[in-house]
């Protein structure tokens, strides 16, 4: 009789043990759960706060300064010739001739715009132009179209200001011949470097610092396109942090996102491609808005890349939540990663214009599909 009373008891005590523990064990499930549908749902996209413009915060209207006429003048300006300069790039090739040209002369005078002061001369190659009566007006327009190229297809020129760079026109009349002569100067202002960069010494210190970080990065090198990008794609989300103050030095650049490890979408999406550019890879910056998770509509910016014979959008901040926890799901790493028009466009939208009033540049088309 006692035995079976103590068969009874160690069967109860056993079905108490084993609910205990399935209570137990299905709490912690949900809670791994929760913390899982948390970092996906809320964490990847409520990082972005850049209503303040991003991008097209650089870049202005070109301001131009007409000089007075000069009487009988000595044309004693150097005549300039950009026409054998070849360049080969996604924005470039969109440019009219004319913008192409101003291009070309930020391309051919790269390093001596490291000072900040340098004068870019255009020389008299746009006098037919500025002879028209709408000349000037065309002339100022083409230059914002190089000029929003030019620092879209180059993120490693992070160190112009182009809002401190002015289109000037002289001027000169010999008997009834007028001859107008261009070049780009700094104005008014000190240089048109951005604030934080004042010296060519400086920005060549910088760039030092930066192609450090790009070898230690390309000596991981893969055999094929696709790893090579996912290797980029996870050294910048495991070693940028997102900048949520929007107001350190640097965050919208190159520089900030690779030697300073902080920026924001922008910096993000300048370092992948330039990474992409330097591993020989086709891609393109893209900016235009991205809607959050809270249904808010922001400033955003990302890249296009391509593989094999198509084109797929990948969005490196978006995959670098921040979490509370310091853990990321796979699912939210990879969340944007390779997207086919028919997903990213969900919550992204790229914009054509760059600036108010600017020249509509386009992408290449996405594939309708992720890729696999």
């Amino acid at each position: 009789m006692r035995s079976k009373i103590m068969t009874i008891i160690v069967t109860i005590v056993i079905f108490l043990i084993a609910s205990v523990f399935g209570l137990f064990g299905t709490i912690l499930w949900n809670e791994f759960k929760k913390l899982e549908t948390s970092i996906q749902a809320e964490d990847v996209k409520t990082i972005i706060s850049e209503n303040t413009n991003t991008i097209d915060k650089d870049i202005k209207v070109p301001e131009i300064n007409p000089f007075e006429e000069i009487q009988d003048g000595n044309d004693q300006q150097n005549e300039v010739d950009y026409s054998n300069v070849a360049i080969n790039k996604y924005f470039y090739n969109q440019l009219e001739e004319q913008a192409q040209t101003i291009y070309k002369a930020f391309e051919s005078n790269k390093e001596n715009m490291k000072t900040g002061t340098y004068k870019v001369e255009l020389g008299s190659s746009f006098s037919s132009l500025l002879k028209e009566s709408n000349g000037q007006e065309q002339l100022g327009k083409y230059y914002q179209s190089a000029i929003e190229a030019y620092t879209y297809d180059n993120p490693d020129v992070f160190y112009l200001s182009p809002n401190k760079m002015y289109l000037n026109i002289e001027t000169t009349t010999r008997g009834s011949s007028t001859t107008y002569y261009v070049y780009i100067d700094s104005g008014s202002e000190a240089n048109y470097l951005i604030d934080e960069f004042s010296s060519k010494e400086q920005i060549n210190h910088a760039i030092s610092q930066i192609e450090q970080v790009r070898n230690r990065i390309l000596q991981n090198r893969k055999s094929n396109t696709y790893d090579n990008i996912k290797m980029v794609h996870d050294y910048l989300v495991e070693n940028i942090e997102y900048d949520t103050t929007i107001s350190k030095d640097n965050i919208y650049n190159l520089y900030g996102a690779m030697v300073s490890g902080e920026a924001v979408c922008e910096g993000y999406a300048r370092s992948f491609k330039y990474l992409m550019d330097s591993l020989g890879i086709p891609c393109t910056l893209t900016i235009g808005k991205g809607v959050n998770s809270e249904g808010k509509t922001e400033n955003h910016a990302w890249n296009y890349v391509q593989v094999g014979n198509n084109w797929y959008a990948i969005d490196v901040t978006w995959d670098d939540p921040v979490s509370s926890s310091g853990w990321i799901s796979q699912s939210s790493r990879y969340r944007y990663f390779l997207k086919g028009s028919n997903d990213m466009q969900k919550d992204h939208v790229p914009s054509e214009q760059f600036t108010e009033g600017g020249k509509l540049f386009s992408y290449p088309p996405l594939s309708n599909y992720n890729y696999e």
